[in-house]
């Protein structure tokens, strides 16, 4: 499974209660109590990524980045709602009242000052993590009583990177496109992204993720759709120069980052189609070498070119196995892009047009 290496956490965690909208500043180990919805039922978790960069200003304060980070709060506020009862939905916070707490109250509480002066001196790499949980004592099966968000941040050297190993997992499926539960971060799809990695490591001891179908598993799997990687979605690059991004659907998780990369491939004057993707045409293509690369494309790794991809069949079989061509411009216009998207973070690049900047000084 992908993971994150040379973590360093932020010195303080915070909570935001949404029933009385009270804000509190916790050590960073704060717990959540041991009988808790959250914990045992899995009850309103949901989660949210969030890339920033911190730089300082001209007068040598510290001034966080993020890159159209409303997407982001967006998606969050989508799981929260999921995971609130019909009677709770006032509950769910607005954008705005998100951007308020995490950028300015949790930020600029004088506890962080140090570690984000220190991420701007190491220009490094920022990730925010919100969260969900019931703050309530209880282990009953119903909505929230104490529904409340918490953050946590860090400063992270890399995600996956690459080279890394991929390989198809048709058996198992991410999430259930009937439950419209595929299209939001939420906990309880994550389990089946770690257990996929973990098949794959029994057929391919180097494979690093795991690239899932839709769920029609009674469908041969040639008919099957491509969805995503197990925590990232996908991009396919092709010979004839053109790159395919799957369309968001309830099993495709909205990704900001991609909309941010084709921004700016479409900007390098590479043709970028939206459409989805059978399992046996990529089979075909990796066959052919009409496929050049398949990229993971995610908010901590940004884009990572996979460097050995195992096809499989209907009996997880290996079939075939697809190395990128490195040698095709396609491949390095992607690794630019990926460069490109950072240095916008750090105000080396200006954003392609619908793509925004957001900076607090804290």
């Amino acid at each position: 499974m992908a993971k994150f290496e040379g973590v360093r956490w932020a010195p303080r965690q915070m909570r935001y209660q949404l029933i009385d909208k009270s804000l509190d500043i916790l050590e960073p180990d704060a717990r959540v109590f041991a009988v808790s919805r959250s914990i045992h039922y899995g009850l309103f978790l949901a989660f949210e990524g969030i890339r920033f960069f911190c730089r300082r200003d001209d007068a040598g304060r510290p001034e966080l980045v993020f890159l159209n980070w409303p997407k982001n709060l967006e998606r969050f506020q989508r799981g929260i709602a999921f995971n609130l009862g019909s009677d709770q939905q006032e509950l769910v916070p607005s954008v705005p009242e998100m951007e308020n707490v995490l950028a300015r109250l949790y930020f600029r509480d004088e506890s962080m000052r140090a570690f984000l002066l220190e991420m701007a001196a190491l220009g490094a790499q920022g990730y925010l993590r919100p969260f969900t949980v019931d703050e309530d004592q209880s282990i009953g099966v119903t909505f929230p009583a104490k529904p409340s968000i918490r953050a946590a941040a860090c400063r992270y050297d890399r995600y996956l990177g690459e080279p890394f190993c991929g390989m198809v997992v048709p058996h198992l499926v991410r999430a259930v496109g009937a439950n419209k539960m595929g299209c939001l971060k939420l906990g309880v799809n994550y389990l089946m992204s770690v257990k996929a990695v973990d098949w794959a490591k029994s057929v391919c001891p180097e494979a690093a993720s795991a690239l899932f179908l839709d769920d029609d598993t009674a469908a041969p799997v040639e008919d099957r759709h491509i969805t995503e990687w197990d925590s990232s979605c996908c991009l396919f690059g092709l010979r004839d120069g053109t790159v395919v991004k799957i369309p968001e659907h309830d099993l495709i998780l909205p990704s900001v980052t991609i909309q941010g990369l084709t921004a700016i491939l479409r900007r390098k004057g590479v043709r970028v189609v939206e459409r989805h993707v059978k399992y046996g045409e990529l089979l075909e293509a990796a066959r052919s070498g009409r496929l050049v690369v398949v990229c993971s494309v995610g908010t901590a790794g940004i884009l990572n070119r996979c460097q050995k991809l195992v096809l499989v069949d209907g009996r997880n079989a290996p079939v075939f196995t697809h190395h990128p061509d490195a040698s095709h411009p396609l491949f390095n216009l992607l690794g630019e892009a990926r460069e490109e998207y950072w240095r916008i973070y750090k105000g080396e690049a200006e954003p392609p047009p619908g793509l925004s900047l957001y900076r607090y000084v804290v």
